[in-house]
């Protein structure tokens, strides 16, 4: 059934939804352009994820990448698509439909376009982590991402704690989680000068986000997380879009308010965690992702599945620059995301303070 919805108060500009019922007496209501864009997102993502796997030393046609991965093409195109590259591409869209989802669920909570994992210490906690355990554990792959998870959800359990004052309220919740990204820099400084030489400079590499090198070891915890968190977070969809109503009005249409933020956010700080752990510490994916979601589809709420495809889109669009655009010299993933990112924050900046927001 297609239902006309009004979006604006002087009732001329309409939306059209559809409500799909079940013989259950379940009904949900589809936003016809977020539906649209959410799909122009993922296949964005997917083609984008098609064309790095047919980049490299031996490029392969988009045609000849679908052959390999469906079972057919030459066994040497097999091995490297399935074993060499394929790997590296999942991790990006997970790491990337992590990061976007999560940055949804916390600008949500706050309220704050700023709200971002990156922002709020959340990475630079799971960096000192991973540098904890190589500096002074000398761990290998598996025990940096066990340190990078740890340092994640401990970073967000103390936030959590020093910003709660009979709830989480986004203001305090920002400004908490920025001093603490500040003192967390300050550490990462630290156990950066009690490393030597060959410490350093894998430290180095790891803090500055790559896919690089990623296998099937990264991809199957990653993904095990993901298939967990990313459809509890989805089934909160409905409660964090009343979220932004303020917490009254949520509470009297029957929303559990604290019980939905830190389900939420606690599912948001593994995501994060992990991602991290698989990835580094990739910056500015889980600001921007969400914010161009909503400007894409145009619609209220957290637009959970729209974030996370735009999140993928943008990690594995800019792996795919990173590698072709530079000639010889291929620059990691977390670079190239930086430098759009710090520029988008700018002009997120410049735009929040002309409307009067900050």
């Amino acid at each position: 059934m297609n239902t006309p919805v009004t979006t604006a108060p002087d009732a001329r500009r309409t939306r059209r939804t559809t409500t799909l019922r079940t013989p259950g007496g379940l009904s949900l209501r589809l936003d016809a352009r977020a539906v649209a864009a959410g799909a122009a997102l993922l296949v964005l993502a997917l083609a984008a994820a098609v064309a790095l796997i047919g980049s490299g030393d031996f490029p392969l046609t988009p045609g000849e990448v679908l052959r390999a991965l469906t079972g057919g093409g030459e066994p040497g195109q097999r091995f490297i698509v399935r074993e060499l590259r394929l790997p590296r591409v999942l991790v990006g869209l997970l790491v990337g439909a992590a990061f976007g989802i999560a940055g949804a669920v916390f600008q949500t909570v706050s309220r704050n376009p700023l709200g971002s994992p990156d922002v709020l210490g959340f990475g630079q906690g799971a960096s000192v982590g991973a540098l904890f355990v190589i500096v002074y554990l000398h761990g290998g792959t598996f025990a940096v991402a066990a340190g990078a998870v740890t340092g994640g959800v401990v970073t967000g359990l103390l936030i959590f704690l020093l910003a709660w004052q009979r709830g989480i309220h986004g203001y305090r919740f920002v400004l908490v989680g920025i001093g603490a990204a500040a003192m967390l820099y300050a550490l990462v400084l630290y156990l950066l000068t009690k490393a030597n030489i060959v410490e350093a400079t894998g430290a180095t590499t790891w803090m500055t986000g790559s896919l690089s090198g990623r296998d099937w070891g990264q991809v199957w915890p990653l993904a095990a997380v993901c298939a967990v968190l990313i459809p509890l977070t989805l089934a909160y969809g409905r409660p964090l879009r009343m979220l932004e109503m303020g917490d009254d009005a949520a509470s009297a249409l029957g929303v559990r308010t604290g019980r939905v933020r830190a389900v939420t956010l606690l599912a948001a700080v593994v995501l994060v965690a992990a991602a991290t752990a698989a990835a580094g510490p990739i910056a500015f994916v889980a600001l921007t992702a969400p914010q161009l979601a909503r400007r894409l589809t145009r619609a209220p709420g957290p637009n959970l599945l729209p974030s996370a495809a735009m999140g993928a889109a943008l990690l594995v669009g800019a792996d795919w620059a990173g590698q072709r655009l530079f000639g010889a010299d291929q620059l990691p993933v977390g670079v190239l995301t930086g430098a759009l990112g710090g520029g988008y924050l700018v002009w997120l900046l410049v735009t929040e303070r002309r409307a009067g927001r900050i």
